[in-house]
């Protein structure tokens, strides 16, 4: 039973990963949108953009084009309205905007956002900074949507710059590897792409080797998630393998 008082932020968020830890999506989406009516009718514009960005990735997740696009265009409205165009927090918005935008197919209206994010980055963090690491990912996406190969391929050497500096952060160099393998993929094919793309996945397995004694969530995820991707390139024994370590991490075993 929610409150009648308003929570905080941390509050906001630990009750809603409670429920996305069990999958359930459906009851995070309702946590968020009673408490944005909450912020809202306080006045309490910084938590009410808080829950406007978790309904964005939540509405995306459900598959929610209407939903997700609708909360889009509030949380950019929030930005203007609280006169936080040029902070660090504003550009977390606008790289989300930007990938809800590139989720349902219009991510060439996501450049523009991604472009306001990274001028405020660089303005306000170090270049090693790893925010710059998912900034630099998610804008590659979107150019390789847009067929922009030379311009996705620019994105993925800088995000791998900065995510190859930070401790143990070889399950994101992986994912970086493998988008690029889809990259090369699309722009030359399978066949012509061939040697591109094999590199690309040996130097996603030898990231993924590093810690295949670990036994975080985090990794348990990355190694679902990049299992597919594997099995989509005929690497059928590293694609079970992958999946073996995150059942393993997942049950305690």
């Amino acid at each position: 039973m929610e409150q009648n008082k308003n929570i905080s932020s941390t509050e906001f968020l630990n009750i809603l990963d409670n429920h996305l830890q069990r999958n359930q999506y459906a009851s995070a989406k309702e946590h968020a949108l009673y408490w944005l009516s909450e912020y809202k009718n306080s006045g309490d514009l910084n938590n009410a953009l808080l829950a406007t960005n978790e309904l964005i990735g939540l509405s995306r997740k459900l598959g929610e084009k209407e939903e997700t696009l609708k909360y889009v265009e509030a949380a950019l409205g929030l930005i203007k309205e609280m006169k936080i165009e040029g902070n660090t927090g504003a550009a977390t918005t606008y790289i989300n905007c930007a990938t809800a935008y590139k989720a349902f197919g219009k991510a060439e209206a996501s450049i523009p956002l991604f472009e306001k994010a990274k001028e405020i980055y660089e303005k306000n963090l170090s270049p090693e900074d790893y925010r710059f690491g998912g900034l630099f990912n998610n804008m590659a996406l979107s150019f390789v949507d847009l067929k922009q190969f030379d311009k996705a391929n620019e994105m993925y050497e800088k995000a791998l710059n900065v995510v190859g500096k930070i401790k143990n952060n070889e399950p994101e160099e992986a994912i970086t590897h493998l988008n690029m393998a889809t990259a090369a993929e699309m722009q030359y094919g399978l066949e012509d792409g061939h040697g591109i793309i094999e590199e690309h996945l040996k130097q996603a397995m030898l990231l993924l080797d590093v810690g295949m004694l670990r036994n975080d969530g985090n990794y348990a995820f990355v190694c679902e998630k990049c299992a597919p991707a594997f099995g989509y390139y005929g690497y059928f024994y590293y694609e079970n393998e992958l999946n073996e370590r995150a059942r393993r991490i997942y049950e305690g075993s």
